[in-house]
């Protein structure tokens, strides 16, 4: 049975913007035009969806159905385990879920799972998400997210790819399974080399608190002969103009265009998140401009300390100003650092990912994936 009789659904967590995950998806689906496309609930703009799915409709679950979902779905999520179960994916060979929620928990016979993390809040900031809940409601946030991991030790798909060497350990100590390693893809001809760097240094985020922007902007408040932009917006956005001075420009949200000029022209991209993976810094590195990253997660996986940036190994504004300082006593071709980004491109990805699933369905044999 060849591949190209293979009948596969691809089932996404939502579809509700175009973000780092969704950047998969699209490759994804370019690998398998056919497939069939699930997900929790479909809100995209019809300029998303030719973005990321070339236009294709998906099968969504009841949860689209349910009043207030288009703005609220997430209070749903005591729904979302049932929901993914609901899917009958009985006329299928083969499930690929792109996953960093639900979407891994599909039954299915014959399931690969690319997984951009397990479920954060019910694992890694169970204990971080329990202590911002107050009062009764407190209680029952706990049971649900308890409940959730235990459906979610339940449905394991037969094999997991996972976006980095930080959420293989975590797939590893969480379910227990082993996993190969592709990293995210980065359109390296959008984010293009651009070597007349200017005197400034940028950062851009969700500003939400776990990014922790607000930190790199306390450490620039102290280096005043230094400029620092800041691109993105979140409900820190106003605390973060309020504290900001004369040295930090704070641009809000840019457009894709604005904001690759701003990345592409400085000379360094500040990272203060603890990710998965974190695209953002490889898509930096793709323009030549090398990154200043703390020096956990995905950050270990992109950023090769001295030759393409530098780690630095507390989330403080004294470990930012440090390697700060480090940076300027060194020299970083954007050629060089340009070369380091590809290693992130489309095509790479693509191969490796089609390389994963080719294994999966020769080592299973064809007569696994015959449905008569």
């Amino acid at each position: 049975m060849g591949e190209e009789d293979i009948k596969i659904a691809i089932v996404h967590d939502w579809l509700v913007t175009n973000a780092g995950a969704e950047k998969v998806l699209k490759e994804i689906v370019k690998l398998y035009p056919d497939a069939d496309i699930y997900a929790l609930v479909d809100f995209l703009s019809m300029e998303d969806r030719e973005k990321i799915l070339s236009a294709k409709s998906v099968k969504t679950s009841f949860i689209q159905r349910l009043p207030f979902a288009k703005k609220h779905f997430r209070n749903y999520l005591p729904l979302f385990p049932k929901a993914v179960e609901s899917f009958d994916f009985g006329r299928y060979d083969l499930v690929i879920s792109s996953s960093w929620a639900f979407a891994k928990g599909v039954r299915a016979k014959n399931h690969i799972c690319y997984c951009h993390t397990p479920i954060r809040y019910a694992w890694d900031l169970y204990e971080e998400y329990i202590s911002q809940v107050g009062g009764p409601k407190k209680l029952l946030v706990s049971a649900v997210l308890k409940r959730i991991r235990r459906w979610d030790r339940k449905n394991l798909p037969n094999r997991f790819i996972a976006n980095s060497t930080e959420v293989a350990k975590r797939i590893k100590r969480i379910y227990g399974k082993p996993s190969s390693v592709v990293h995210p893809p980065v359109d390296t001809e959008k984010f293009a080399l651009f070597e007349d760097k200017e005197d400034y240094y940028v950062t851009m985020s969700r500003l939400v608190p776990y990014k922790k922007t607000k930190i790199i902007v306390e450490a620039f408040n102290q280096m005043p002969d230094k400029r620092l932009v800041v691109i993105g917006d979140g409900e820190e956005l106003k605390a973060i103009e309020a504290v900001a001075k004369e040295n930090i420009q704070i641009v809000g949200y840019q457009d894709d265009e604005n904001a690759l000029k701003f990345m592409q022209r400085a000379k360094a991209f500040l990272y203060a998140a603890f990710e998965d993976f974190g695209i953002v810094m490889a898509e930096a590195l793709s323009c030549g401009t090398p990154v200043i990253a703390y020096g956990r997660g995905g950050a270990c996986d992109i950023v090769e300390d001295g030759k393409n940036g530098i780690l630095y190994k507390n989330q403080d504004s004294k470990d930012i100003i440090e390697a700060v300082k480090r940076f300027e006593k060194m020299s970083f071709s954007p050629k060089e650092v340009r070369l380091s980004g590809e290693r992130f491109d489309k095509e790479r990805f693509k191969r490796e990912f089609k390389r994963e699933v080719d294994e999966f369905i020769e080592k299973s044999g064809a007569a696994r994936f015959d449905r008569g």
